[in-house]
């Protein structure tokens, strides 16, 4: 029995080819573009305040949009839905179980998982997105559902913009793969 369980740790397949010098430059452009437009919208306009436009978990929706853009974790209804979703959970954990952050923690981003694959719109920064909503001390858990729209609303939104245009600028990509 137990010789099974180990044996599906092998994998069924060979690692994928390595990607030519071109879609490399392809995700390297598409994501210092995206990046920089919302770190630059941040200090350029929230710099000293308590807002913030970027979190962490947009280094990782950068690697799938720019990096693998015909994966379905990384079309516009998961880059959307799923961070949207996860901070919305994310927040609403935070305000139930605020006194036991390690709960919020758990609920945040195992609800967004659940919540993520009923709605179609899988998309793993999204854990991210829930988990720093309770996690991230005062500044962005005093913004409360806020949060949901300032800083992941308006963020996701500025880096799909660019890799609508970047993705569709080189001759062998085509973004998105499908919307809806």
């Amino acid at each position: 029995m137990l010789t099974g369980y180990w044996r599906k740790m092998r994998g069924l397949t060979k690692s994928p080819p390595r990607v030519g010098l071109q879609e490399i430059f392809w995700s390297w452009l598409g994501s210092f573009l995206g990046i920089g437009a919302v770190a630059a919208g941040h200090y350029a306009f929230f710099e000293g305040t308590d807002l913030v436009l970027i979190i962490g978990s947009f280094g990782a929706s950068a690697v799938l949009i720019y990096g693998a853009t015909k994966s379905p974790l990384a079309q516009p209804r998961n880059l959307l839905g799923g961070h949207l979703i996860s901070a919305v959970i994310g927040v609403t954990m935070l305000k139930l179980c605020g006194p036991w952050l390690w709960l919020a923690a758990a609920l945040a981003v195992s609800l967004s998982i659940a919540a993520m694959h009923a709605t179609k719109s899988l998309h793993p920064p999204g854990g991210a997105t829930a988990l720093i909503a309770v996690i991230s001390g005062p500044k962005i858990q005093q913004l409360g559902y806020l949060y949901v729209l300032l800083p992941v609303a308006s963020g996701a939104l500025i880096m799909l913009l660019i890799a609508l245009i970047i993705n569709n600028l080189a001759p062998n990509r085509r973004y998105p793969e499908f919307w809806l």
